[in-house]
């Protein structure tokens, strides 16, 4: 989508607005970084998550909810690993919680492993999800409250904004 956004330039005299074109991608990233991102995807999750622990057996919805978690959670932690931990393990002062964080999203991937092998209407399916989905909020809980800072201080804000776009690159490519 093209917006047009009105600016005052100089050399175009004061009070002259000057229009100039941006994509909806570049007016959202101006004002972004990847924490933000991660963030959002994170609501995206929890919001998934409570509406699969709503449906019951194996519904129909269940089977839709479930995929659309799968692939937003499969793509956020190729993301995430690529884009966030990877640059975060090259200082000796995050790589001992990257490397936990990075731990966390391979045992969530064995509990989706899991899940896709169990029938949707055992209790044993429904009993693997609550899992996957208390190991997750701790995980996001964790990322949110410890690592966002750990990045800040690591990283700085230059950085974490320019990683934006590696992560929604990397995001998009998994997601296809």
């Amino acid at each position: 989508m093209i917006l047009l956004r009105s600016v005052v330039s100089p050399a175009h005299g004061v009070g002259e607005p000057r229009m100039t074109l941006t994509t909806r991608t570049q007016e959202i990233n101006e004002h972004m970084n990847i924490l933000e991102r991660i963030k959002s995807d994170h609501e995206t999750q929890r919001d998934l998550m409570r509406r699969i622990e709503d449906t019951e057996g194996d519904s129909e919805k269940r089977r839709e909810l479930y995929q659309q978690f799968k692939a937003e959670f499969e793509a956020h932690a190729a993301a995430e690993e690529h884009a966030f931990y990877a640059p975060l393990m090259k200082h000796s002062e995050s790589t001992d919680q990257s490397r936990h964080s990075v731990a966390e999203h391979h045992e969530a991937m064995e509990l989706i492993e899991k899940l896709d092998e169990t029938d949707m209407s055992s209790p044993e399916w429904l009993k693997t999800f609550k899992k996957l989905v208390h190991d997750n909020d701790h995980h996001m809980e964790e990322e949110e409250d410890d690592v966002f800072a750990l990045a800040r201080q690591t990283l700085g804000e230059s950085k974490l904004a320019e990683l934006l776009e590696v992560f929604d690159d990397r995001k998009s490519e998994e997601m296809a």
